[in-house]
């Protein structure tokens, strides 16, 4: 991929977000025009860059720097985040000791974050969700083996003391809650299956489905999990193989039957293709899963009828893409390389799902995580 060379200049290549420029107020002017905003989450240097969106075009504007409080060690290779169901609170977690999980509010105005409250979890969590009604924080603990709930207060802070700590195999990976808020999966890549739970928000509980876990192939390494917007089929990504896999959802149960599989040819049949993470337009179109050591975007067309995946391309994009996400119009992809310390903005052409880069941003150091939320007019 061709990148211009003052995008590696890190915050001192700042032009490259257009605000070197600008005065301090003409900034602030800027931000409160921006009626979206992204969060990018950055384990190498603990912070959070908030930027303003332009939904049009895509362009990136810096609005500010936030650091994530809590340890003075880094967050080893991840900073997970997650976003409140009302758009007005942001979770991270630093994975280093006392693994805090900071609760932030978000200023719909400017984008801006206030930082409210630290909590210790049990563990360092590879994952973090938040259930429907805001109620509670889900966390999947990739090397402590365990899947964790927390309950949020009225005032939208995580608690210290969590509700249920459940021990699960090996390298769990994701927690994913469906839109009935009844339902929660939990891949594990560890033991090749998707842990399936029944959840009673009135209490914060989780409960094994009948059946309690879905088996993959031997040795594929279930990773991220999502759900089509139509809530009947969900998709799975195996770290190893570099799979996608559909699986058809039974509406009252809640569980899942596996449809098809379709293979990115990323994995070499030797080592892990390592691949990270999975996101569908809003519209239910198109399907777009990431490929760690190829650093590539994979992009699928889904059967309106089916939930079946058929390819539609791949595209370069930032060096080790750990994690990506897709703005609430479906225009553009935004993906972070943990070994670039950068974004990429790319296009969704609206009819055939193709990708075009727009342009590239300087991050912090190991991006891994994107949030994007648009602005709250009250």
């Amino acid at each position: 991929m061709r990148r211009r060379r003052v995008l590696h200049l890190g915050l001192g290549g700042i032009a490259a977000l257009g605000v070197l420029s600008r005065t301090g107020a003409q900034r602030a002017m800027a931000a409160d025009r921006h009626e979206t905003f992204v969060y990018v989450s950055n384990a190498g240097t603990k912070d959070i860059y908030v930027l303003g969106m332009n939904r049009e075009t895509g362009e990136l504007t810096m609005v500010e720097k936030v650091p994530v409080p809590g340890s003075e060690k880094i967050s080893l290779v991840s900073l997970p985040i997650a976003l409140a169901p009302n758009k007005r609170f942001l979770y991270a977690q630093l994975r280093s000791e006392p693994y805090p999980v900071s609760t932030f509010s978000i200023d719909h105005t400017n984008g801006k974050l206030t930082h409210l409250n630290a909590a210790p979890l049990v563990d360092q969590m590879a994952y973090i969700n938040v259930d429907k009604t805001g109620k509670h924080l889900f966390g999947a603990s990739y090397t402590g083996a365990k899947v964790a709930v927390y309950p949020i207060d009225a005032r939208h802070i995580v608690e210290d003391k969590a509700t249920q700590i459940i021990d699960t195999r090996p390298k769990p990976h994701c927690v994913f809650i469906d839109a009935s808020n009844k339902h929660l999966y939990v891949p594990v890549l560890g033991a090749d299956y998707i842990m399936q739970f029944k959840f009673d928000a009135s209490t914060g509980m989780l409960t094994p489905n009948d059946p309690p876990t879905v088996a993959t192939k031997a040795g594929a390494g279930p990773r991220h999990f999502t759900i089509h917007p139509n809530g009947k089929w969900g998709y799975l990504i195996t770290e190893t193989t570099a799979t996608i896999g559909t699986y058809s959802i039974d509406k009252d149960k809640g569980t899942l039957t596996e449809a098809a599989y379709v293979d990115t040819g990323d994995y070499n049949q030797k080592d892990s293709a390592f691949a990270s993470d999975i996101h569908i337009t809003p519209n239910g179109k198109f399907l777009y899963g990431a490929v760690r050591t190829t650093s590539m975007l994979h992009g699928y067309k889904i059967d309106h009828e089916k939930g079946t995946l058929t390819g539609i391309g791949k595209w370069p994009t930032e060096k080790t893409p750990r994690g990506f996400n897709i703005d609430p119009r479906g225009k553009f992809l935004l993906a972070v390389g943990l070994d670039s310390a950068s974004l990429t903005v790319h296009a969704i052409d609206q009819e055939s799902g193709e990708l075009k880069n727009v342009r590239q941003y300087p991050m912090g150091q190991q991006p891994n995580w994107v949030e994007i939320v648009d602005r709250i007019h009250d």
